[in-house]
């Protein structure tokens, strides 16, 4: 009998053909004639003179690599500077950085919670906040999408420490939590309330300030915000923001704080330079709302179903999960990158184009997206 370890690999491999569900790495080009709507780059500032210069400082300053964990040789006053920088504008007392947006989650959610302890999830949250109840130990109970008195009732139930995590806008259909009634909801049963404002950084609230400052929340007791660097601000990395107490107890208890190298100077770099340049320009925050309403008005008034936007993201339902792969390979290849979302990844089942808004699109490019997702649409439109 032959030892064939990984021939089940091939089973599974099948499995997902025939199901539709295969993923496959496609490495884009410098440069390139494509008009994206797929990526996150809300505010156009990835490739942006001045934030691609701090990055380069950054790594002529600071080296190619942290070269350590941050509480070994990886913290750089850089680090500090960002820190400090992103806790004031968004509005708390205190912040830390860490390697991505994912290891941020996975840190707040490990470090605040235990084996005795309840996270309220909502149904709707990320795969790293998915990930976080998963890792954290805790009892996890998942509520229905945007639902505060399912929050209450399993608060209620529970009785021990606990809290509820939520993203602030939600990346499949772009719309945002309820964080006042949320908030409230938490504050009654003396929990805390996380929430991942990926999508509301650089969007959201005064000058971007994020969906916590829009709804007066930031720097409550019981308020704590996870976010990335790499939507808005075009960089790399991630967060925590809170109370000083809760970052101190992070850095000494987040596993994805203390066993990871930290992040590298340059994505350090990029990201502080573009938070410094949103606030000098912080029309960018109200242009890049606009752009993902004309979008969504413009789909709906041709005969498309799509989600009234809430942040920047846009989503367009398509028939079925095959339509909606060929109608996004169909938009690629007549010049527009879009996202698509399909079975398993979208928990209701719907599968759908998902559009980011960019607040750096000019008025045509906005026309000739809308003229592309109509040409290529599935069924006949109006």
């Amino acid at each position: 009998m032959s030892y064939a370890p990984f021939d089940w690999i091939d089973d599974e491999a099948r499995r997902r053909a025939d199901a539709g569900l295969v993923r496959t790495l496609r490495p884009r080009a410098a440069e390139t004639e494509l008009l994206d709507l797929a990526g996150n780059d809300y505010l156009g500032l990835s490739r942006d003179p001045e934030v691609t210069a701090a990055a380069a400082a950054a790594a002529r300053t600071w080296g190619a690599g942290a070269t350590g964990s941050r509480l070994v040789t990886g913290s750089t006053e850089l680090h500090a500077a960002l820190e400090r920088e992103l806790a004031a504008f968004c509005g708390f007392e205190a912040a830390l950085v860490f390697s991505s947006g994912y290891a941020a989650n996975l840190a707040a959610l490990t470090a605040l919670t235990g084996h005795d302890s309840l996270i309220v999830s909502d149904a709707g949250n990320h795969a790293s906040i998915v990930d976080g109840c998963r890792l954290s130990r805790a009892a996890t109970a998942v509520v229905p999408h945007a639902d505060p008195e399912a929050v209450r009732k399993a608060l209620r139930a529970h009785g021990g420490r606990a809290l509820a995590v939520t993203d602030s806008v939600f990346s499949v259909d772009g719309d945002a939590a309820p964080l006042g009634v949320l908030a409230g909801v938490c504050r009654e049963a003396g929990a805390p309330l996380v929430v991942d404002d990926a999508h509301g950084l650089g969007v959201l609230g005064e000058g971007g300030r994020g969906a916590l400052a829009a709804a007066g929340l930031a720097g409550g007791e019981g308020i704590v915000a996870t976010l990335t660097l790499s939507k808005s601000l075009g960089s790399q990395g991630g967060a925590v923001l809170g109370p000083a107490r809760v970052v101190r107890h992070l850095v000494n208890t987040a596993r994805t704080f203390i066993f990871d190298t930290g992040l590298a100077p340059a994505a350090v770099g990029g990201a502080l330079g573009a938070l410094r340049l949103l606030r000098r320009e912080p029309e960018r925050a109200a242009r890049v709302r606009d752009v993902a309403v004309e979008l969504h008005g413009r789909l709906v008034a041709a005969g498309l179903t799509a989600v009234r936007p809430d942040a920047a993201v846009v989503s367009v339902r398509a028939p079925s999960a095959e339509s909606a792969v060929r109608w996004a390979a169909d938009c690629r290849g007549a010049g527009l990158a879009v996202g698509c979302f399909r079975p398993p990844s979208v928990p209701d089942g719907i599968s759908r184009l998902r559009l980011t808004a960019r607040a750096d699109l000019t008025q045509e490019q906005i026309a000739t997206a809308v003229d592309t997702i109509l040409a290529t649409a599935p069924l006949p439109v109006g």
